[in-house]
């Protein structure tokens, strides 16, 4: 994805700047299988698998093409995963994205009845191909969602790790559920997203992970004391350093691959946590990798609160002063 200078709004939906993405959709938008499975089949990275698995499942409605496929392919293990994470898309959405005391009870029933659904597709799946990433990945955000707990999340986790050790997709799904939201520690969160930074190949997107994990507990402090507070934590030299030496070893690294899908989830993690922490010079870097697309995780988190509106002015500071 070569960058090029940003021309207006930003671009979140991965299906909307990626052409084999957008192809995948028509399939299903279509409801033709073979095309569908053809698309999985051309895609050798499991973290594109992973965003391409997730094009699918927030496609409306298709959740009965889905059922259909598997019905006549009950040992495809790509079908029941697709449909798993149809059925987790649909279980999120009820449950929303409100803290725990601002979700009801029939909301909390409703969404682990789906996940649950999901959690049988899965658990056949994982026993037949154990090495199944997508359906070891789905797990650790059902483990979540159904409040397993973090023993059952990370094994889960080490068990698609066994097979696929770098796989940001499940590691950031363990981060969240490390962090004190889902009831873990800082110094968990922290540790785990250097742990995978350092461990990955230079060149990888994970050490995002370190932006995604000093962005969390940017949130957490802003809510609880306010800005001023939160930029100070993000402003501390330890912290400045980890995540610039994240960066070298991931986007700024030559190895690192800036077509992959994962390139913009990552750029835009180091560029959300810079700008929040008002270094916008060291953002644009970033931004001028990414031009108008942009991953919406971490822009809602600043500010407004609004991603688009967040992700526009950000940039243009950036740009102005870097």
């Amino acid at each position: 994805m070569p960058a090029h200078p940003p021309l207006g709004r930003p671009v979140f939906e991965p299906a909307d700047r990626i052409p084999d993405l957008a192809a995948l959709r028509d399939s299903v938008q279509r409801r033709d299988w073979d095309a569908v499975a053809a698309s999985f089949e051309a895609l050798a990275d499991e973290d594109d698998r992973a965003v391409a698995c997730r094009v699918v499942a927030e496609k409306r409605s298709c959740e009965g093409f889905l059922q259909q496929v598997a019905q006549a392919r009950p040992r495809d293990p790509l079908v029941r995963s697709l449909l798993a994470d149809r059925l987790i898309q649909i279980g999120w959405g009820i449950r929303s994205a409100y803290r725990a005391q601002h979700v009801s009870q029939q909301q909390f029933q409703d969404f682990h009845a789906y996940l649950r659904r999901a959690e049988l597709l899965l658990i056949d799946v994982c026993a037949e191909y154990p090495a199944y990433a997508l359906a070891w990945y789905l797990r650790t955000i059902t483990s979540r969602g159904l409040e397993l707990g973090l023993g059952e999340t990370r094994r889960r986790y080490d068990r698609l790790a066994e097979h696929h050790p770098h796989h940001y997709s499940g590691q950031q799904q363990l981060l969240q559920q490390l962090c004190p939201k889902w009831g873990g520690t800082w110094e968990a969160a922290h540790g785990f997203a250097e742990e995978c930074a350092k461990a990955s190949p230079p060149g990888s997107p994970n050490g995002a992970l370190v932006a995604i994990a000093q962005v969390e507990q940017y949130l957490e402090l802003a809510e609880k004391g306010g800005t001023r507070p939160a930029e100070t934590y993000l402003r501390e030299p330890e912290n400045h350093a980890r995540l610039r030496e994240a960066a070298e070893h991931s986007v700024f690294h030559p190895d690192f691959r800036a077509d992959s899908f994962m390139a913009v989830s990552a750029h835009s993690a180091f560029a959300a946590a810079h700008c929040a922490a008002g270094r916008h010079a060291e953002a644009a870097p970033h931004f001028r990798a990414l031009g108008d697309r942009a991953d919406a995780f971490l822009w809602g988190y600043i500010g407004s609160g609004r991603p688009e509106t967040e992700f526009v002015q950000h940039r243009k500071t950036a740009l102005r002063k870097g």
